[in-house]
């Protein structure tokens, strides 16, 4: 068996002697396709490929407050209401409308300029503050 997970490569010359969880490594989507040939001197083989990587970079801490706070006060959210990194602007009740006041807000806020396509992307506020300390680290240099 092959298994071809980020950059590693594993082959087991019995499939049942590979586990599992040696070949996924927490590698999510993974694929799994068969080639097998019927004569005895070719046994059957499976590759894993990953369809997608996720990667992540935290953002400072100070960075997210600033974000949950600007959410808060677009979203007209009560001052007990509980907002964090993981928190999806969907799920806290933000429409698409409410989105690009959100990302105007944050751009006076900090400074800095967001494309459209990656003001679309943003669905977490850890994802809108990673996104700005990537522009502000880009706005530095």
């Amino acid at each position: 068996m092959a298994s071809i997970a980020g950059m590693g490569i594993s082959i087991c010359a019995r499939p049942s002697s590979c586990r599992q969880s040696q070949l996924i490594n927490g590698i999510s989507g993974l694929k799994l396709v068969s080639f097998s040939r019927r004569r005895k001197s070719f046994p059957s083989l499976r590759l894993q490929r990953t369809l997608r990587f996720h990667f992540s970079c935290a953002a400072k801490p100070e960075t997210v407050e600033k974000v949950c706070e600007i959410v808060k006060q677009q979203l007209a959210l009560p001052e007990g209401s509980s907002i964090s990194g993981e928190s999806k602007l969907s799920t806290l009740g933000a429409d698409s409308l409410d989105t690009v006041e959100i990302v105007m807000e944050l751009e006076q806020a900090f400074g800095i300029v967001v494309e459209e396509e990656s003001a679309q992307s943003i669905t977490t506020v850890q994802e809108a503050a990673d996104l700005i300390e990537e522009l502000m680290k880009a706005k530095a240099n």
